[in-house]
């Protein structure tokens, strides 16, 4: 026996029904709208490949002389005789990868292993703290660590670090060719020390947002499983975070690429071909923040304008090859499956 409704309910029952749904009336201008956004953001994404052209075309531009005058031959070149207008790329290309190397060979575990501390071991009261104070370390201006670098960490180095690297390291066949040379305290080692210190908290702040970005599941069933800590991140966070692990590191060492002020400070700005990481050196960044503003002569000018296309050039290269060791992991996956 079904149920009958008053008469006030029946009555809003009929009005309802005869109502006309007020969503078609608030989207009538939906496809319109849609198609203005998605042009906009299309405009937004050519904006940034504009740029990027932008930016490679000027640099093309500006170094158009020293392009035609050596050519290739301006990369193996270790010559920068404004004088005598000879100029080579060798040895700011070498500072710049030598140092950057450094930074990334120890801020990369220094990275992982902090991230690791405050996602999976430390305390809850110690989390947050730490975390704020690897955000401020990468708040600071990379001006501050030059000049810490120079006023309080190169004495240290030079009184203490250095004899002990060269006394431990230096005799060693091979390797010894690293180490070798008097302690002077400023150098490419020292630069990529300084260096390693400013990439640490943008490594670590990447890893450690990814790193909680594992379903907590996962975890727990491999806990649960009898995994220990670290196979638990070897074998369930590290697959499922690659991606932005690799992303962070990438972020890394484009900083460390293109960091001006702080190597500026402490690699010695000379322009010598050396082996031992001991030997002052150059980089592209600070061979452009030296030397940009007293250039004299149109090729001198064209010849800093090319440091800066190789730099970019270099960085683009670097993206690359992430890129295809995103894809190569990913066809790796793929095959398992």
């Amino acid at each position: 026996m079904s149920a009958v409704l008053p008469i006030s309910e029946s009555a809003n029952v009929e009005e309802l029904a005869s109502a006309t749904p007020p969503g078609p009336r608030r989207l009538r201008h939906a496809p319109w709208m849609e198609a203005a956004f998605e042009h906009l953001t299309r405009l937004f994404a050519l904006l940034v490949f504009s740029l990027l052209a932008a930016i490679l075309v000027s640099l093309v531009l500006g170094s158009r002389l020293s392009l035609e005058k050596y050519g290739l031959g301006f990369l193996a070149s270790a010559a920068w005789d404004p004088v005598q207008e000879d100029f080579g790329a060798l040895v700011p290309i070498y500072g710049t990868l030598a140092t950057s190397l450094i930074a990334m060979l120890i801020g990369i575990p220094v990275s992982f292993g902090i991230a690791l501390f405050l996602t999976e071991l430390a305390p809850a009261w110690l989390k947050r703290p730490l975390g704020t104070a690897i955000e401020l370390l990468a708040a600071i201006p990379s001006i501050i660590y030059g000049m810490w670098g120079l006023f309080v960490f190169t004495p240290i180095f030079q009184a203490h670090l250095q004899p002990a690297l060269v006394d431990s390291l230096g005799s060693i066949p091979g390797l010894g060719a690293l180490f070798e040379g008097p302690p002077l305290g400023i150098g490419m080692l020292t630069a990529g020390l300084i260096l390693s210190i400013m990439v640490i908290p943008f490594i670590t702040a990447v890893m450690r947002d990814v790193f909680e970005l594992v379903p907590p599941l996962l975890k727990e069933s491999a806990y649960g499983l009898g995994a220990t800590t670290w196979e638990v991140v070897w074998r369930v966070v590290l697959p499922y975070t690659k991606v932005g692990v690799i992303g962070g590191v990438m972020l890394g060492l484009g900083r460390a690429l293109g960091e001006t002020m702080a190597v500026t400070f402490v690699i010695g700005n000379a322009h010598q071909l050396a082996v031992s990481l001991m030997a002052p050196g150059n980089s592209i960044a600070s061979a452009l923040a030296n030397e940009f503003t007293e250039a004299v002569g149109d090729l001198y000018f064209s010849a800093l304008i090319e440091l800066g296309l190789i730099l970019f050039l270099i960085t683009t290269i670097v993206l690359a090859l992430s890129k295809l060791l995103l894809m190569q992991l990913a066809r790796r996956e793929g095959a398992r499956t």
